[in-house]
C-alpha cells in the first residue's frame, strides 16, 4: 500500500432546502391559507477515524467532497428531506489544519472519533411561518442557508507504542519484520525505507504497535533527507527503540547524531523512554562487542541490549523488554 501523510482537500456541506410558498387548495375551500413547509437541512461533512487505515492515499485522486443539499419544502406543510451526511474516513493520528496549514482545527487520537468539519445549512422557512393576524395569506418564504465550505489540510502523524529510530541501514526494517508480521522493503543499502512502516507484535497475549521510522541523517530537523516529514511521526510514539549497527566504527557518534536531530526538532522527544539496542551482533566477534560497548558506556550512561534479527532468542528478549516499557 502506498503511503501518503499530507493532503489538501475541499469540503462543502449541503445547502439548506428552500421553504415553500404553497397555499392550501381544496374543493369548496376558497381561501385555504398558506401551507408551505420548511426546507430540509443540508448534509454535513464529518471526518471519522478508522482503525484499519494508516495512510491518506484515498484522498490523492479525489480532493473535492460535497454533502447532499436539503430538500425543498412543499404544500400541506411538508418539510423537505434532510441532506445525507457525508462521512470521510481518516486514520487515527490525523490532524486537521486550516488552509494556511498551520492552524490546527482538530486532532484525532482515538478509534471511531468524529469531527464535523463543515455544517450543513439550515432549511428555509415556508410561507406558513409568516402567517399573522394582520397577514393571513403571506407569500413570503426564505431560501435555505448555504452550507459551510472550506479548504483544509489533513496531516497524518503515526500513532504507535514504539518508534524504531536510528541511522539509515541500522536494520530497522529487518527488526520490524522480525518482531511483527509486517513486510517492509528490506535491502542492504541506505534509505530503503522511504515511509513509516507499521507492525503489531504479540507477547504473552499483549499487543505492541511498532513504527519503523525512516533513517535519520544530519540536518533531518531542518528537512534534509525529508527529515521533518519523518520526525513528526515520532512525536506520537510512547517509547523509542534506538537501533544502532554495532559494526559502525564510532557507536557514540552514531547514537548522538540521532539524538541531536531529535533535540533540534523538539526537546520533548528526548523525554520519551528510550531502549538502546545494538544490532547485527552476529557479524563481529564477542571480544569486539565487549570492547565497543565498554567504550560506548564510558560516554553514554544507558542500559543497552544486543540482538541479531537472525536470532529468535534475542528478538524474543526485545519483545519482552518492550512490553514493560509500554504497559
Amino acid at each position: 500500500m502506498k503511503f501518503l501523510d499530507q493532503v489538501k482537500i475541499f469540503v462543502k456541506a449541503g445547502d439548506g432546502g428552500s421553504g415553500s410558498p404553497s397555499f392550501r387548495r381544496e374543493k369548496f375551500i376558497e381561501f385555504g391559507g398558506p401551507d408551505g413547509g420548511d426546507g430540509g437541512k443540508g448534509g454535513s461533512v464529518i471526518l471519522k477515524t478508522e482503525r484499519n487505515l494508516n495512510t491518506l492515499i484515498d484522498f490523492r485522486y479525489q480532493q473535492h467532497f460535497k454533502a447532499e443539499r436539503g430538500g425543498d419544502g412543499s404544500g400541506k406543510n411538508k418539510t423537505g428531506r434532510g441532506g445525507k451526511t457525508l462521512v470521510l474516513k481518516v486514520p487515527i493520528g490525523t490532524q486537521v489544519f486550516e488552509e494556511d496549514n498551520k492552524t490546527v482545527i482538530y486532532d484525532f487520537k482515538k478509534e471511531n472519533e468524529e469531527f464535523v468539519v463543515a455544517t450543513g445549512g439550515k432549511g428555509g422557512f415556508g410561507n406558513t411561518r409568516f402567517k399573522s393576524s394582520t397577514n393571513r395569506a403571506p407569500k413570503k418564504f426564505t431560501k435555505g442557508v448555504i452550507g459551510e465550505e472550506y479548504w483544509i489540510w489533513l496531516q497524518l502523524k503515526t500513532i504507535a507504542d514504539v518508534g524504531i529510530i536510528g541511522l539509515p541501514n541500522a536494520g530497522k526494517s529487518s527488526l520490524l519484520a522480525s518482531l511483527t508480521s509486517a513486510n517492509p522493503k528490506i535491502a542492504n543499502y541506505k534509505f530503503t525505507t522511504l515511509n513509516p512502516n507499521l507492525g503489531v507484535a504479540m507477547y504473552d497475549d499483549k499487543e505492541i504497535t511498532l513504527a519503523d521510522i525512516p533513517g535519520l541523517i544530519e540536518g533531518a530537523h531542518s528537512g534534509t533527507g525529508l527529515g521533518i516529514k519523518f520526525l513528526k511521526h515520532i512525536e506520537r510514539c510512547k517509547t523509542l527503540l534506538h537501533l544502532i549497527d554495532i559494526t559502525e566504527e564510532d557507536l557514540v557518534k552514531s547514537y548522538t547524531q540521532v539524538r541531536d536531530e531529535l533535540k533540534k526538532y523538539s526537546k520533548d522527544l528526548l523525554k520519551k523512554e528510550e531502549l538502546v539496542v545494538f544490532n547485527k551482533i552476529d557479524l563481529i566477534e564477542k571480544d569486539q562487542i565487549k570492547k565497543k560497548i565498554s567504550i560506548f558506556k564510558e560516554e553514554i550512561d544507558k542500559n543497552v541490549m544486543f540482538m541479531s534479527t537472525l536470532d529468535k532468542k534475542t528478538v524474543s528478549d526485545i519483545k519482552s523488554k518492550l512490553i514493560k516499557y509500554v504497559s
